[in-house]
């Protein structure tokens, strides 16, 4: 059911899963040199939406202490879900240029993948930008519910 809260908790998780989105590319850029990133930003925002919407937000109006507990599962189910599925668009990628011998093998990338782009976000300004942007959503979403109810 649409409520105000899901709306607010998809905004707030679709600029946090934006605004991170362009806070990793310079940190990829200078380890790898790929300039070329594609619709990476408006993919993770989708998923930041999608996120907010189905985990913030159905779960906003528990309280302000529960918003924040809220607020960091929802940005951890999209940072999950964007590691996978950017993780899987590469695979896909390097599998039609025949990188992969078999369907085992491009499978088994996808977690190496995972695992790689894992390892950007244990940059300092990325954990304190998604700290910070879990518990704005959280709060937000369950400002939302009790104004809005």
């Amino acid at each position: 059911m649409p409520t105000a809260a899901r709306l607010v908790a998809a905004i707030a998780l679709a600029a946090l899963g934006w605004f991170a989105s362009e806070l990793i590319k310079p940190l990829i850029e200078a380890q790898t040199g790929r300039t070329e990133f594609g619709a990476f930003s408006a993919i993770n925002l989708v998923i930041g939406a999608v996120c907010g919407w189905i985990v913030i937000g159905k779960r906003a109006g528990r309280g302000y202490s529960a918003a924040i507990g809220n607020g960091i599962t929802g940005t951890a189910a999209l940072v999950f879900w964007g590691l996978f599925v950017q993780a899987v668009s590469e695979m896909v990628r390097l599998s039609l240029a025949r990188r992969y011998d078999g369907p085992i093998e491009a499978i088994a990338a996808v977690f190496e993948l995972i695992v790689d782009y894992g390892a950007y976000l244990l940059d300092a300004q990325m954990l304190v930008a998604l700290f910070a942007g879990a518990i704005v959503a959280g709060v937000s979403s369950e400002y939302a519910a009790r104004r809005w109810r």
